[in-house]
Formats: structure tokens, C-alpha cells, sequence
């Protein structure tokens, strides 16, 4: 069996596309949930991902220094994001829709 590779916390660094893929919309419904208002505002405003864009940075981060970089090439944070942030609010009324 060979080592897992573990990231620079010591945790092991997650290799499989579930494990990315459930990571990925973990952060982002942390992401929906500490951040209600300002997503609320900003697909009413069209100016979300300027208005999250540090947060959504943050969570790209942590993303990235958990999982291979071959599953983070696979871009499945930011189709959580687009999911959970943007999908979830279609009832907010937007110039987008």
C-alpha cells in the first residue's frame, strides 16, 4: 500500500472525484450560509461574485490545499459555487432573470 499524500496540515489530501465534489459544496453551503445577506443582494444587484469575490477566494483556497491537483483542475469548486450560490436563489428577483 503506498503512503497517502497529506496536505502542509498534516491532513491526508483527498484523491477521489466524491470526495472533491462533496468538499467543494461543503465550502460553498458554508459559503450560502454565513453569507445570506450578501448573496441576497448581490443577485439582486448583478454584482455577486464581486461582492463575494474575497470569501469565494478564501474558499478556493482551502479547496485547493486539500484536494490533488489533478481534482482541482477538474473545476468542481466552481461549479459547487454556481450550484449552491446562484441556482438555490433563483426566486430572488434579478436583472439576470
Amino acid at each position: 500500500m503506498l503512503p497517502q499524500t497529506r496536505t502542509k496540515e498534516g491532513m491526508p489530501l483527498i484523491e477521489t472525484e466524491e470526495a472533491a465534489r462533496r468538499l467543494a459544496r461543503a465550502i460553498s453551503s458554508d459559503l450560502s450560509l454565513y453569507n445570506e445577506d450578501k448573496i441576497l443582494a448581490g443577485i439582486r444587484d448583478d454584482n455577486l461574485f464581486d461582492a463575494l469575490s474575497e470569501e469565494i477566494e478564501e474558499g478556493r483556497a482551502l479547496y485547493k490545499s486539500r484536494v490533488s491537483s489533478d481534482l482541482y483542475s477538474k473545476n468542481f469548486y466552481d461549479r459547487a459555487i454556481v450550484d449552491i450560490l446562484v441556482k438555490h436563489k433563483g426566486h430572488v428577483k434579478s436583472k439576470l432573470w
